[in-house]
């Protein structure tokens, strides 16, 4: 039989052995607790690290590295495939793909019958004006002749083929260009007539897209389709486009786009762009 000492000193150490349970407990919970608030905070760290990243990762997508600077137009030349090409098409490279697209530039033909000027303001043509400043700067229509006069329906004198030079003419006249195309710009759409005397417009092959360096200059109102880049004004002689479009044109056209050859012939010497003004 278990005496009432035995019974205290029994109760004594259960006594004991539940404070150190409960304080094992205690230290448990508080080493789960620092566990979990140090677990927390790295992942803080972690999430604002991450944060951080993805913030700093979104500036720079943000932060244009290419792009189109202020003042400039993007400007989609295509290059003429090089399997095919025909010898009329004139390889002077391609012109930067930005472009100015403010300021005038003052275009001066010279020819065998004197000069003819026009001004071009950049804003409404930044592609093909840049297109033009290039193939003039290379010397692409230097000795060229205007192949193709229109008198009748419409009025236009036509020029700009790299391949029409020399003497005589050739069946492959009016089928050169340089060796890239640039889709059309500023066309005339809600003008009555869409090219009015005095319009220097870029010709094409009446496809989107398909403008070169062929131009035409309208020395009487013409009601073409407003689907030809309207480069610019003619501002000096216009008495020399006269001049030819007088002695008329020989007809070789006549059965396709109509008009020939002028009878009166027009070489130009030398086309210069000056530099954008304004």
């Amino acid at each position: 039989m278990t005496s009432t000492r035995d019974r205290q000193r029994a109760a004594a150490r259960a006594r004991l052995e539940r404070e150190m349970a409960e304080r094992a407990g205690k230290a448990r919970k508080r080493r789960q607790t620092q566990a979990i608030v140090g677990a927390a905070a790295v992942l803080v760290l972690v999430v604002a690290g991450t944060v951080w990243l993805v913030t700093a990762l979104g500036d720079d997508e943000e932060t244009p590295t290419g792009g189109t600077a202020a003042g400039f137009a993007q400007c989609a030349y295509t290059e003429v495939p090089k399997q095919g090409r025909p010898p009329q098409i004139k390889d002077v490279g391609m012109p930067p793909a930005q472009q100015p697209n403010k300021g005038t530039q003052t275009m001066t033909i010279d020819t065998n019958l004197g000069p003819i000027t026009a001004k071009i303001d950049r804003a409404n043509v930044p592609c093909t004006a840049g297109s033009f400043t290039h193939l003039a700067s290379k010397g692409f229509f230097d000795n060229t002749k205007c192949h193709r006069l229109v008198t009748q329906g419409i009025q236009v004198l036509q020029c700009g083929d790299p391949s029409a030079t020399g003497t005589g003419w050739r069946k492959t006249d009016g089928t050169g260009g340089p060796s890239y195309n640039l889709p059309e710009e500023n066309l005339p759409t809600n003008k009555r007539p869409p090219y009015p005397e005095g319009v220097i417009a870029m010709a094409n092959s009446g496809q989107p897209g398909s403008t070169g360096s062929q131009f035409f200059i309208v020395y009487g109102d013409s009601n073409l389709d407003p689907n030809y880049t309207v480069l610019g004004t003619i501002t000096g002689g216009m008495d020399v486009v006269k001049q030819v479009a007088t002695a008329g044109d020989d007809g070789a056209f006549a059965k396709q786009a109509g008009g020939g050859h002028p009878k009166k012939e027009i070489t130009m010497t030398k086309v210069t762009m000056s530099p954008a003004q304004g």
